[in-house]
């Protein structure tokens, strides 16, 4: 086993770790923490696939903004006379049976992957160019199509979604 590979099991194992954890634990602000290191696994997942921009925004985005979100409005809305602040579900065998469900169709799509993969002989390699230049230059290039006006306007409507927001949660 190489580095690489070492380095996927350990972020996998991190990973589901997390996930389970979010799922059960009892006080919902550590799951929340458990969420934001779930976050940080999937970022490192993405380092190991070489798609650095993607693992970047995964920190900045999720890990940061995301988590920081659930955290404030967990304590804004929080009932401080609860002492089990996330409650069990009762459904918990249809969720078992549907994540048994899912796991034997990733196992599943994986072997058939792996088949293909072995028939073919060769394996997937990693580009020479940094991903990051080549988003870099699809958004901003003068000499091709540049999708600065698609990302301004969505950069406009985040804003306006948060002047919305802050109208609503201001109300006197």
């Amino acid at each position: 086993m190489d580095l690489a590979s070492i380095s996927f099991l350990i972020l996998a194992a991190i990973l589901v770790g997390s996930a389970l954890a979010v799922v059960l634990m009892n006080n919902i602000v550590r799951a929340a923490l458990f969420l934001a290191a779930l976050f940080g696994a999937a970022s490192g997942i993405y380092v190991l696939l070489n798609a650095d921009f993607i693992a970047i925004v995964q920190i900045l985005v999720y890990a940061g903004a995301v988590t920081i979100l659930i955290l404030f409005s967990i304590m804004l809305t929080q009932n401080p006379n609860s002492k089990n602040s996330n409650p069990g579900n009762h459904q918990w065998v249809i969720a078992a049976l549907i994540a048994l469900g899912l796991c034997a169709a990733i196992v599943f799509s994986f072997a058939q992957n792996s088949a293909i993969a072995n028939g073919a002989g060769n394996a997937v390699t990693a580009a020479s160019t940094n991903n990051t230049v080549v988003i870099g230059n699809l958004l901003y290039s003068p000499t091709t199509y540049s999708y600065v006006l698609p990302f301004e306007i969505a950069s406009l409507v985040l804003l306006v979604a948060i002047v919305g927001a802050i109208v609503i949660g201001r109300e006197d």
